[in-house]
């Protein structure tokens, strides 16, 4: 591979060498960060994250800190799930909103102390969007960008090699609790979460000189469990029916659509931004929501064209907004945002450069 040369504010992740040196065979750029796409082997990827382990560099997967005296109002302000009832070391999932109600991430709000949030965020501008918001509000609160690079330990044997690191106590970890630890005088916080519904944990760097070494320590820990490198596997992602934001969603698109009503807490005080809008959309009734295609091919199809028409009976329903490759139901699969008319069991039609894909929508996440 070619060198990678990052300028202005296109940053290399602290994992960035040892990415390379395991293999990586392209990089995109996500939070104007480079994070590796893929090792050389897709297939073999997602079946060491379904059946073993795998490790992945998503310090791309930056933190918007909030700190200070008005730090837990700002992080409701922006949430538009009740984070009353939060402790000290727990994340949620919740929905960030603009004032119409639209989606404009959907981060996991991390309490590190009383006085100190991190809103670990998807592909935008919230760290513009959070300081904006508390300069017009007044809070006594300071917004900025820790020096904070996640590493991913995923998969069925995950927990085995954590525990491995740092002690069986990990096994206690709720999902989406953490604590800290230091290893090898690395400090770290870890974390039992991350994008994968095969489980494991995410080692929150915090000190980003370190990530060369953090990569080995995990690399060495795992061997006995033949642990390799991979990434947020779009496979693995699309039948467990995980939201990736900035794909799965348009300008428009409001939490309901997208399968989040659950982390929507409505009866929130008229501060929290978008809240209102949110009840309304949720009186008038919501007019879109979230479905799973399965496509009539049985082999991979490389076209990486996104949001492609939908058609039920010649009549337009909505889009496909991304597909993928299921190595256990041998079939392109993939998300669809369609009007609430269309339902599961529905015969579909993707609309591709003036040709017809036939489909058939059905229920997240897929059966496997």
């Amino acid at each position: 591979m070619a060198p990678i040369v990052a300028a202005g504010r296109l940053r290399k992740s602290p994992y960035y060498q040892s990415t390379i040196d395991a293999g990586a065979e392209s990089l995109l750029t996500y939070n104007r960060m480079l994070v590796p796409r893929g090792y050389g082997d897709r297939e073999a990827e997602y079946w060491r994250l379904v059946n073993g382990v795998t490790m992945w560099d998503v310090a791309v997967q930056r933190q918007v800190q909030l700190k200070g005296p008005d730090a837990a109002r700002l992080a409701q302000v922006l949430c538009t799930r009740d984070l009353s009832a939060q402790k000290v070391n727990q994340g949620k999932y919740v929905a960030i909103c603009d004032h119409r109600g639209t989606l404009i991430n959907d981060p996991i709000a991390l309490k590190i102390d009383d006085d100190c949030y991190w809103l670990s965020i998807g592909n935008s501008d919230i760290w513009f969007w959070a300081r904006c918001v508390a300069g017009e509000r007044g809070l006594d609160v300071e917004v900025s960008e820790p020096d904070v690079s996640p590493l991913a330990v995923q998969g069925p044997k995950a927990e085995d090699v954590v525990a491995s690191l740092f002690g069986d106590w990990v096994r206690d970890l709720k999902y989406f609790w953490f604590d800290d630890a230091v290893i090898d005088g690395i400090p770290l916080k870890v974390s039992r979460s991350g994008w994968s519904k095969q489980g494991g944990f995410e080692l929150y760097l915090m000190d980003g000189t370190k990530g060369d070494k953090l990569w080995n320590i995990v690399k060495e820990a795992g061997r006995p469990f033949d642990i390799g490198p991979g990434y947020p596997n779009p496979s693995e992602r699309t039948e467990s029916g995980l939201l990736n934001w900035g794909t799965d969603n348009d300008e428009n698109t409001n939490p309901f659509e997208v399968r989040m009503e659950k982390f929507i807490d409505l009866d929130l005080d008229d501060t929290v931004i978008g809240i209102t809008a949110l009840r309304r959309i949720k009186t008038d009734g919501v007019k879109r929501h979230q479905l799973g295609i399965m496509l009539d091919v049985a082999e991979e199809d490389e076209d990486q064209s996104i949001w492609q028409d939908l058609e039920r009976d010649g009549h337009m329903v909505g889009h496909m907004t991304h597909k993928a490759w299921s190595y256990r139901l041998k079939r392109m699969i993939g998300y669809a945002l369609v009007s609430v008319e269309a339902r599961p069991g529905d015969d579909v039609q993707v609309i591709r450069d003036g040709s017809r894909v036939d489909g058939t929508l059905v229920p997240l996440p897929f059966k496997i």
